[in-house]
């Protein structure tokens, strides 16, 4: 095992990454505003449960809401759990997204930039609360 290998494997690089991720992700949905206002004008009558942008709502108040918890507490209530949330939370499984962002790929960089990185998020935590409960099995 590599040296870089072991690096990436420290849960306190990750739990940095993390928190960097998010107040990356902080800034980044405050310079969608423009596209989510054009796209509440557009996309504000749908047929679906959930408009686009009240699933891009419930998504990032799910992800960056764990993220927070790592960045102020460095663990989160059952891991396990929070582990298989996060695994059915795939965002481009939500087909109003997943339709929003393959519809138009041009339209709205910065908006699905933004879905990128949410997911991106995710998949890092997942792998953070992996390799937690991995290293501290007792407290799974």
């Amino acid at each position: 095992m590599t040296e870089a290998t072991v690096n990436t494997q420290n849960p306190e690089i990750k739990r940095n990454y993390i928190v960097q991720l998010l107040e990356q992700l902080t800034q980044d949905y405050r310079n969608t505003k423009q596209e989510r206002k054009e796209i509440s004008a557009i996309y504000s009558t749908s047929d679906d449960e959930f408009t686009l942008l009240e699933e891009l709502e419930l998504l990032t108040v799910d992800i960056r809401g764990y993220a927070s918890q790592i960045q102020i507490r460095g663990w989160i209530y059952n891991k396990q759990q929070a582990i298989e949330n996060l695994q059915n939370m795939r965002v481009f499984d939500i087909p109003a997204i997943a339709q929003f962002y393959f519809a138009n790929p041009q339209a709205y960089t910065q908006l699905k930039s933004y879905l990128r990185m949410l997911d991106y998020l995710r998949l890092l935590i997942i792998e953070y609360l992996q390799i937690i409960q991995n290293s501290q099995p007792e407290f799974a």
